[in-house]
């Protein structure tokens, strides 16, 4: 059973007020630009602002007794303790996308023009509690809220804050994203020309120029973190009874000079672009014009390792492979859909492709909403059983979800030289990283990773988020 004791101070050099902040005590502490794990180390966190005050090694025999009375000590001593997780690629609909649930539950198409935006975004909620409560202290990006219109900007503002309303991950928003004319769901089968089923559409319609710079300027100015951009999409899906082929091909759906206004217009107001994308010269394209993330990416092509080679060399952008769903795809269809098992080939393929050159930007995030909120950790399971490193899969989960987030803009913000007035905002806050100054968004699991990678990762015994406890000995505190 944890033991929750009551400091003083830290030590000689560092002295703090009991009352504002909370020790935690670590048995073992993952440093994620070093790939280490520290033992025996002390974390000071202010209950306040949750911001991490100081990291220092733990003297067994400073620990006085009379002090682990009572108080604010938190002993963990018995686990390993790590960055919050970081989910970069979700969906609203789904709950990360928060407003999806799982597709073996209910078809994509019936829950856009099915349920409700109320039952939605109710479904969300309960998306975001078991998102946090699996340890995954951040999804990075919602990108897409599937037809639920704007309620990933309401949410973000109930999940925010010193008290939020509900319990869930920091939430960054990509609002509704931007499709081309006649590329994306829902599609009536009565009215073949409509956008949409039911009045709703799966994104946000623009084509030319001037409409897609003013759906971007419109998406940011509603309160989005980032733009997505559907770059390519199965765009001849109807063609599915007659030449399936075609009907799942991923073509271009935004010419340069459309892609070109949007990336532009976006970082000309300091938001990023994340990008779907699975053709090849789509993928070359965006990365000419500077994208920020390439979420997919999966199509085998015939020169494969020449379009990881200039990925991996682009450190700017950041690859989500999105393992996850393309293996949950798998077996929701017990390996009988042709196109579901050449998905999954195509991607472990261009993964371990990337392994082989040893690219490292890349962040997880597993299109989590497709498969059920909670399960976040499977695309860090995947990556690990298609050969990558365990420890950096934990720094991709963690460091690398802040590297692929972080708003353009972040050195000013973060700026700690006097020049701001105003405190620092949820979405403001440095995670990923166990060190002064940085979110005190925290994991404690129990089991030894190096033996048992998947065991330990989803044996999430403590969680804390912004300073607050969620989570201890294993129980949901709110």
């Amino acid at each position: 059973m944890t033991q929750i004791h009551s400091p003083e101070t830290v030590n000689s050099n560092t002295k703090f007020f009991a009352a504002d902040t909370q020790r935690i005590l670590a048995g073992k502490l993952f440093d994620t630009y070093q790939l280490q794990f520290l033992p025996s180390q002390t974390i000071i966190v202010s209950k306040s602002t949750g911001i991490i005050l100081n990291v220092e090694s733990t003297n067994p025999n400073d620990l006085d007794p009379s002090q682990m009375s009572s108080g604010n000590t938190i002993d963990l001593r018995h686990l390993t303790i790590l960055p919050g997780f970081v989910d970069t690629h979700v969906h609203c609909k789904c709950l990360f996308c928060v407003f999806l649930h799982s597709y073996g539950e209910t078809s994509w198409d019936d829950q856009t023009t099915k349920e409700s935006l109320v039952e939605r975004t109710i479904r969300a909620t309960v998306h975001a509690r078991k998102t946090l409560m699996s340890g995954f202290t951040t999804v990075s990006r919602d990108l897409g809220t599937e037809g639920a219109e704007d309620a990933d900007i309401s949410l973000r503002k109930c999940l925010s804050g010193p008290n939020p309303l509900i319990p869930g991950p920091r939430y960054f928003c990509a609002n509704r994203a931007i499709v081309c004319t006649g590329s994306y769901g829902p599609k009536s089968s009565l009215h073949m020309n409509l956008e949409g089923l039911e009045g709703v559409t799966g994104a946000e319609v623009a084509d030319g120029v001037d409409e897609c710079i003013r759906a971007t300027r419109r998406q940011i100015g509603a309160g989005a973190d980032w733009i997505k951009i559907y770059a390519d999409y199965r765009f001849r899906s109807r063609m599915n009874g007659l030449s399936p082929r075609f009907a799942g091909m991923p073509l271009p759906t935004f010419n340069e000079l459309e892609l070109a206004g949007m990336i532009n217009t976006a970082h000309s107001l300091g938001v990023k672009v994340a990008a779907h994308a699975s053709n090849t010269n789509t993928i070359v394209k965006l990365l000419e014009l500077g994208i920020d993330s390439i979420e997919h990416g999966s199509t085998l092509t015939p020169h494969p390792d020449s379009l990881m080679q200039l990925l991996s060399t682009t450190p700017n952008t950041i690859w989500v492979p999105t393992l996850a769903v393309s293996y949950y795809q798998v077996q929701f269809t017990e390996g009988k859909d042709p196109r579901a098992n050449q998905a999954w080939q195509s991607v472990s393929e261009m993964f371990q492709r990337a392994l082989a050159i040893g690219m490292d930007n890349i962040a997880c995030g597993g299109d989590t909403g497709a498969f059920p909120h909670g399960e976040n950790s499977l695309e860090m399971k995947l990556m690990v059983r298609l050969g990558a490193d365990w420890k950096k899969v934990l720094k991709w989960a963690t460091l690398g979800g802040w590297e692929c987030i972080r708003p353009m803009g972040w050195e000013v913000v973060n700026a700690t030289d006097g020049s701001h007035d105003m405190p620092l905002g949820d979405n403001d806050h440095r995670f990923g990283c166990i060190k002064l100054g940085w979110a005190a968004d925290l994991v404690g699991v129990e089991g030894d990773f190096e033996k048992d990678f998947e065991g330990t990762v989803d044996n999430v015994q403590f969680v804390m988020k912004a300073g607050r406890i969620y989570k201890l000995d294993g129980k949901e505190l709110v």
